[in-house]
């Protein structure tokens, strides 16, 4: 599938509501890679933190469906190196946010099975909830 590039995809509602969201500039973004270099969850990431400015910099809705919108750690590494002060972890959340703003739920409470439910500590559990329901 071809990506058209255009204004309305690059200033458009999504890229917008992600600037609101998360107040960093990305488009300062120039693509250096030290974020994706410093990251310590890179390796169960499917998208670097470089590629995921870069998706959001052209508009490409389908970064919410991503994977490193919810395995970022907010470590701040990132941002310490960035060399334009973009903190992809604010950006990471606002993506989460605009996600779960969807209403599409990724954890059914209820398909636990009983024996992991008395396994597994209850505040894994309410994060759980917290971070992959809407």
């Amino acid at each position: 599938m071809v990506f058209p590039l255009s204004k309305e995809n690059i200033r458009g509602r999504f890229v917008n509501k992600v600037l609101e969201l998360s107040g960093q500039d990305i488009f300062a973004c120039y693509q250096c890679g030290k974020c994706s270099a410093l990251c310590p969850s890179l390796e169960r990431m499917d998208l670097l933190p470089n590629q995921l400015v870069r998706m959001v910099q052209f508009g490409r809705e389908e970064v919410l469906g991503s994977k490193t919108i919810w395995i970022c750690s907010s470590c701040f590494s990132c941002a310490v190196e960035c060399p334009k002060g973009i903190d992809i972890a604010s950006l990471a959340e606002a993506l989460r946010l605009m996600q779960l703003r969807l209403n599409v739920d990724h954890l059914d409470l209820n398909k636990i099975p009983t024996e992991d439910l008395e396994e597994l500590p209850p505040i894994a559990i309410v994060g759980g909830a917290r971070k992959f329901t809407a």
